[in-house]
Order: structure tokens, then C-alpha cells, then sequence
């Protein structure tokens, strides 16, 4: 037996669902910069389309991926005491 839901239904008892209908405006951003308003199903503000890296020039595809990834810092050099006269701050030591 088929039982068709309607409006009624609900207002006997709970709607038996694991996820409700609720949409939340959302600003959706495209590649080329023009943007479309819609309902999206996460609470967000605005959505970025990912950009297709196989149309970018060479150039720009690589400064992209700088940017991405960028390179790892280079290590510093430690101080070393040698180079210190030792006897300028004799007067702070304590006896």
C-alpha cells in the first residue's frame, strides 16, 4: 500500500526526514568573474568556482602554483660566541 504524503501530514505528526529542505542564499562566483544568486544547501556567503589551469599561459599557471605551494623556509645560521669580547660585560656577572 502506497501511501502519497501531503500537507496534512505533516500536521498530524513530525515529518520523518534526515534532512530538511532548508536553502540559504549564496552568491556563486565563476572563472571568468560573473556571478549568478542561488539556494545552496550549506549556510555560505559565497561559493568560488575552481579556476581550469590548462587554459592559463604558461606564466600565470606558474606564478599560481608559486603561490599555492610555496617554496620551504631556508634555514638560519646559528650565532656563535666567537666573535664576542667576553670582558665588555664582565660588569653584569654576579660574584
Amino acid at each position: 500500500a502506497c501511501v502519497r504524503g501531503n500537507s496534512n501530514r505533516a500536521a498530524i505528526s513530525h515529518l520523518h526526514r534526515q534532512l530538511y529542505g532548508r536553502r540559504y542564499p549564496l552568491l556563486l562566483v565563476s572563472t571568468d568573474g560573473s556571478t549568478v544568486r542561488l539556494r545552496y544547501g550549506e549556510p555560505r556567503r559565497i561559493l568560488m568556482m575552481p579556476l581550469d589551469s590548462s587554459t592559463l599561459p604558461e606564466a600565470e599557471r606558474k606564478a599560481r602554483l608559486r603561490r599555492h605551494f610555496p617554496s620551504k623556509p631556508k634555514a638560519k645560521e646559528e650565532e656563535t660566541l666567537d666573535g664576542i669580547d667576553l670582558d665588555t660585560y664582565k660588569k653584569f656577572w654576579k660574584k
